[in-house]
């Protein structure tokens, strides 16, 4: 067999070790398979590769972008966003990167820092929120705790 011939169902594990179907990568970055396709519609993550009956094949790079995608979206980034910062990378790890001129290198690096920024602030944002949300549970707790000592 030349590795070619891959299985007819998109949720089958695929035949080729280059290649997996969309429900293996469902299953390694925890996003369904509809958000999976949804980012191929709006052009954000494209499968590398279609199977001979059409289905999506995507490759470990494709799964790495996906997890970009993932970590990103809790920190509510929008998909513009999400998929600037991935033509950012893009450009920035091609192995042409080194013959970018300087202007559009530092322009790509300063904006990649505003990502990183956003990062931070938001991740603050939410361990602020987490604190909050801690601090409530623990005070329903002790109340809970508080009328069921004074029911008995």
């Amino acid at each position: 067999m030349d590795g070619s011939a891959l299985p007819a169902a998109e949720g089958e594990a695929p035949a080729s070790a280059d290649h997996l179907h969309i429900g293996e990568v469902a299953t390694r970055t925890g996003l369904s398979l509809r958000t999976i396709r949804h980012y191929d519609e709006v052009g954000l993550v494209r499968p590398s590769a279609r199977s001979q009956g059409g289905f999506r094949l995507y490759t470990e790079a494709d799964v790495a972008r996906l997890m970009v995608i993932r970590r990103m979206k809790p920190l509510g980034f929008t998909l513009e966003e999400m998929g600037e910062l991935l033509s950012i990378t893009d450009r920035l790890d091609d192995t042409g990167a080194a013959a970018l001129e300087a202007a559009e290198r530092e322009q790509m690096l300063a904006r990649l820092g505003h990502f990183e920024q956003a990062t931070r602030e938001r991740c603050e944002a939410l361990c602020t929120q987490l604190a909050r949300a801690e601090e409530f549970g623990a005070d329903l707790q002790r109340r809970a705790g508080q009328l069921a000592g004074g029911a008995a």
